[in-house]
C-alpha cells in the first residue's frame, strides 16, 4: 500500500467511528430539566448575608423575585375574581 492510500484509510475510519459515535450519542441522549429556583434562592440568601455591595445586590435580586411571584399570585386571584363577576352576570 502507498502512503496515500494508507492516509485516506486513516482519515477514513476515523471519520467513520467519529460519526458512529456522534450518531449513537445523538440518538440516546436525554433533555436535561433541572429546577434551579430553589439552588438560585440559596446562593442568593448566602450572598445576601455577606454583606457589603454583593450583599446587597443579593437582597434586592431576592426581594425582586419575592414580589413578582407575589404579583403572579395576585394577578392570578385578579382573573379568578373576573370569571366569578362574569358568572354572575356583572
Amino acid at each position: 500500500m502507498t502512503t496515500t492510500t494508507r492516509f485516506g484509510l486513516r482519515a477514513g475510519l476515523t471519520a467513520a467511528i467519529f460519526t458512529a459515535g456522534f450518531l449513537c450519542g445523538s440518538v440516546g441522549q436525554r433533555p436535561a430539566a433541572a429546577d434551579m429556583k430553589d439552588m438560585a434562592g440559596s446562593a442568593m440568601e448566602a450572598a445576601g448575608g455577606s454583606g457589603g455591595a454583593l450583599g446587597a445586590a443579593a437582597k434586592l435580586g431576592t426581594s425582586i423575585t419575592d414580589m413578582q411571584e407575589h404579583l403572579d399570585a395576585l394577578n392570578k386571584n385578579l382573573a379568578t375574581l373576573k370569571e366569578i363577576k362574569g358568572m354572575l352576570g356583572g
